[in-house]
């Protein structure tokens, strides 16, 4: 075979493709062209006359999946089909469907997302009559959440004292107890949720060698990608399948190391030398996807984390713009600022709204841009926000299909038991329960072995349960001889949920009957896709909802949502690129947060954040923060974030201005306004918008907490929570009616009455 594409391969990334026996670590730097290399190297090693069923390649999101896999398939053909290639998860569900037996599942197991985790965990806390203020499911999720990607059973929890003692402390010394219950009626229901797909699948390979070899013998080259990401269950599966070969390729980028809140553990790639002291190392560090500027001055950023792999990016691109950096006197300036430097950039680029986004440290930040950004109708789309698989109408279609393939699905049962409407109530749920619970089994055995009558149910609610039953048997036969799409819609019609949505007239109902379609739709599309790849038919419903089950956020995006400016966390933007970022809230205990200050490997995770947030721009990256922000509905000062600061001094615009000071405003022979860098005549740009000019008045201050009134004097600078800084004229009357007459740079002059202002000091 033809072996042109390796062509276009820079030096290293030939060697890097061409050398795929033994270990081999790939450092990756951001926009180094990994996905190339990886995609390359299995071409390479397929052209070469290995056998595809013999490659695992493991990824962290279906998108990189399928994208890779059908570049390999442009390359060599279609035995890239035969590639076992997905996410971790995705591969693992695969394995563990195939070997379900041997830990007592059924091969057809649910899985649970984090919803569905979520209600059986608040199912638990109720029934064990615990606070549910203090045992929150959030909290609780993440805590069992991370016990199992460190491999931790309930037993071993347990019996770990460390983490009964947290959990003491924590005033919730029950969660040992929730996580024993919330496995036990996973188990019973025949649903794993989406870390038992790791935990499990080391379970079975510690149990049963004779799985492992099995599938050691198959695996004979395993890639990993994004390995700085993996957590210990990951790890293990890795190291273990990969023992016997020992051909294991790993690619990442310790500098953008970001997910230990999730188990990931940067020592997994930092250490891989250690475990594997044979390896090969090649380093990616041609940037392909941003200026010289931005590449220098992320360089310059993470330079100061200890914790790291050696490595210097360089860029071959135009030198390009130098860092801006936007300070805003309240954060809401700072949304007009960001938004105004948005409406410049297009006005003058004639770029796309998709080629914008606003990067945030934390969700709740968001508001004050999406503000900013609807007064000025720019579209806009919030990255992560609610799933199409997470609205009520499709999880309950979702859940009938779910119910019919698994019995055993308690979270479906409840969710569909009743709907459409058919007379089953709360109370008859609540004693299924307790009769499940009582005998250890799961609902759908009650309801259809159990003697109901002695359960406490009468002849009108067992009659509606029996034929609740028999609807979801009659389904049942037609699973796996109807294609997906046909039987799909058998169910949305016999099920009634059809009708339902069809008969609700209303703005939402017609949304809702809209959505079921696009739901159909999407079954359709994924059996025509499934049929071009030459998978056996007929395609089933089963594998439909495996694939769903396993979709992360970065597969959800919608059409329509394309040509919109993004806005989302750091943490979400990991992989993503646009031409211009807007990193916003550079404050310190905002970013860095005040809980990562506390410790060297926090702060440098944050540190490999900001890293992450600067590399994922192309052409300009803008950052922003604000001198006073709404905390709790107080006004608090803010400091400059010390990341800032940390840029080397050449790469940003104005590099003496980082710390305090004003954001200047000045009007030159044009007629011109300035903020920060950005600039337009006023009779083109802002004739067309008003553009406000940022306040005159922002003392480098410190800034007392609110001051006696005794203490208040006349010329003295002070702050208002809403009037912000000014200076006081005039005091009159007596203690403890004195009224202060203070002239405000933003709101002119204020008589306010003392015991209320709550003024502050301004000192220099």
């Amino acid at each position: 075979m033809s072996k042109e594409f390796l062509e276009g391969l820079s030096d290293v990334q030939r060697q890097a493709v061409e050398n795929y026996k033994g270990p081999t670590l790939v450092i990756a730097g951001a926009g180094s062209g990994k996905t190339r290399v990886l995609t390359f190297r299995i071409a390479n090693m397929l052209a070469d006359g290995i056998h595809p069923y013999s490659v695992l390649a493991l990824t962290f999101t279906n998108k990189a999946a399928a994208e890779m896999k059908e570049r390999i398939r442009t390359v060599v053909g279609e035995k890239a089909k035969y590639l076992w290639m997905g996410t971790f998860h995705s591969i693992f569900a695969r394995i563990l469907r195939a070997e379900a037996d041997k830990l007592g599942y059924p091969s057809t197991f649910t899985i649970y997302d984090t919803s569905d985790s979520r209600s059986v965990i608040k199912s638990i806390v109720k029934e064990m009559n615990l606070d549910e203020q203090v045992y929150k499911v959030n909290e609780v999720h993440s805590r069992i959440s991370l016990a199992k990607n460190n491999l931790v059973t309930p037993a071993v929890y347990a019996n770990t004292s460390s983490l009964v003692t947290m959990d003491a402390a924590n005033r919730r010394p029950r969660i040992a107890d929730i996580y024993k219950k919330y496995m036990q009626k996973c188990y019973l229901s025949g649903a794993m949720d989406f870390d038992d797909l790791l935990l499990n699948t080391n379970v079975l390979f510690r149990d049963h060698p004779d799985v492992l070899t099995k599938y050691q013998d198959i695996f004979k080259y395993i890639l990993v990608d994004e390995y700085q990401d993996t957590n210990m269950a990951q790890y293990l599966i890795v190291k273990k399948l990969s023992e016997q070969h020992g051909n294991l390729c790993v690619v990442g980028d310790d500098a953008q190391s970001i997910y230990s809140f999730r188990g990931a553990k940067i020592e997994n790639i930092l250490n891989f030398r250690n475990d594997y002291p044979n390896y090969k190392l090649f380093k990616l560090e041609q940037n392909y996807r941003s200026t010289q500027t931005i590449v220098n001055a992320a360089n310059s950023i993470i330079a100061k984390n200890s914790k790291q792999l050696k490595k210097t990016s360089f860029s071959a691109k135009d030198v390009g713009e130098k860092i801006k950096v936007l300070k805003a006197y309240t954060d809401q300036e700072e949304g007009f600022l960001v938004t105004g430097s948005i409406s410049d950039i297009l006005y003058n680029t004639h770029c796309e709204y998709k080629d914008f986004a606003i990067l945030y440290r934390t969700n709740a930040q968001s508001r004050i841009f999406e503000d900013a950004l609807r007064k000025k109708n720019i579209p806009y789309k919030i990255y992560g926000g609610l799933s199409f698989y997470q609205r009520k109408e499709i999880k309950d279609m979702v859940a009938y299909l779910r119910l019919i393939i698994n019995n055993n699905d308690d979270e479906a049962f409840k969710r569909i038991v009743n709907y459409p409407a058919r007379g089953i109530g709360d109370t008859t749920i609540t004693r299924l329960e307790e009769a499940a619970a009582a005998n250890s089994t799961n609902l759908w055995t009650v309801v259809t072995q159990a003697p109901l009558d002695k359960v406490g149910l009468k002849g009108a609610a067992i009659k509606k349960l029996g034929e609740f039953a028999e609807l979801v048997n009659t389904l049942k036969a037609a699973v796996y001889t109807e294609s997906a799409y046909d039987f799909a819609l058998t169910v949305a019609t016999q099920s009634g949920i059809l009708r339902d949505l069809k008969e609700d007239k209303t703005n939402e109902g017609i949304s809702k009957f809209e959505n079921l379609e696009g739901l159909l739709n999407g079954i359709r599309e994924f059996e025509e896709n499934a049929k071009e790849s030459g998978e056996p038919l007929p395609i089933t419903i089963d594998r439909f909802l495996e694939n769903v089950a396993l979709l992360t956020d970065a597969d959800n995006e919608k059409p329509e949502d394309k040509n919109k400016v993004s806005m989302m966390t750091v943490h979400s933007a990991k992989g993503l690129e646009f031409k211009h970022i807007f990193l916003v809230g550079l404050e310190e205990n905002l970013f860095p947060g005040q809980m990562s200050t506390q410790s060297q490997d926090d702060l440098e995770e944050e540190r490999r954040l900001f890293y992450v947030a600067v590399t994922r721009a192309e052409i300009t990256a803008t950052i922003s923060y604000a001198q006073t922000r709404y905390k709790w509905g107080n006004i608090t000062s803010c400091v400059p974030s010390r990341f800032v600061n940390e840029i080397d001094s050449s790469y940003i615009d104005n590099p003496d201005d980082r710390w305090g000071g004003a954001a200047s405003t000045s009007v030159g022979s044009q007629n011109s306004y300035s903020i920060q860098g950005f600039k337009a005549k006023t009779n083109t740009i802002s004739a067309q918008r008003t553009v406000a000019p940022p306040p005159q008045h922002k003392p480098a201050v410190a800034i007392t907490d609110p001051a006696d009134m005794s203490e208040i004097e006349v010329g003295m600078e002070v702050e208002h929570e809403r009037f912000g800084f000014g200076k006081v004229e005039k005091l009159e009357g007596n203690l403890p009616e004195i009224k202060a007459t203070v002239n405000f740079s933003m709101a002119g002059s204020k008589t306010l009455l003392l015991k209320f202002a709550k003024l502050r000091i301004v000192k220099r």
